[in-house]
């Protein structure tokens, strides 16, 4: 029953993916993003992380898109080739190859992980007992307190730094 869910969903996070990559228009490239996000919170409800699905939708398809697509327009991108794309075709075949090489090279140590077998609880049953809300507070306010509070510094330095910038 799930495939039935998850295949349209990776489907759609696929298709919307290299939309990204293939649309020349900005703004119809940050709309596909937008879809992929949506498609990856489908994906997220299925593995049970709730949490992470609304984080998803709110922060990245809602916020992060909006800073996105504010900054497209401020700037009034052209619809032209980029310089480096016309000069540079063979760094841009050369890139695509390490690519490849970089996802075979995920793909060999993935496939022998999922071959073996999970020596301790299933995160199922840890998710379950706690409750998943419940359990990722718990872990940013206790074990990762100190990389919590130094994310949170960076993106007020960077928030301070777009407002500089955006104020010239």
């Amino acid at each position: 029953m799930e495939w039935l869910v998850f295949v349209p969903l990776a489907a759609m996070a696929l298709v919307t993916a290299v939309l990204v990559i293939i649309l020349r228009n900005p703004v119809y490239c940050a709309l596909s993003l937008v879809g992929t996000f949506f498609a990856l919170s489908g994906i997220y409800l299925l593995l049970q992380a709730q949490f992470v699905a609304v984080v998803q939708v709110i922060v990245y398809a809602g916020a992060i898109m909006v800073l996105f697509l504010f900054v497209v327009m401020l700037l009034d991108l052209g619809h032209e080739l980029p310089a480096w794309l016309q000069r540079d075709r063979p760094r841009l075949l050369i890139g695509a190859g390490a690519v490849a090489i970089l996802l075979l090279e995920l793909v060999i140590p993935v496939g022998s992980w999922t071959a073996r077998a999970p020596h301790g609880p299933q995160t199922s049953e840890v998710v379950g007992a706690a409750g998943n809300t419940q359990l990722v507070g718990r872990l940013l306010f206790t074990e990762f307190l100190v990389p919590f509070e130094i994310t949170s510094i960076i993106l007020l330095i960077a928030i301070i730094g777009a407002m500089v910038l955006a104020r010239r």
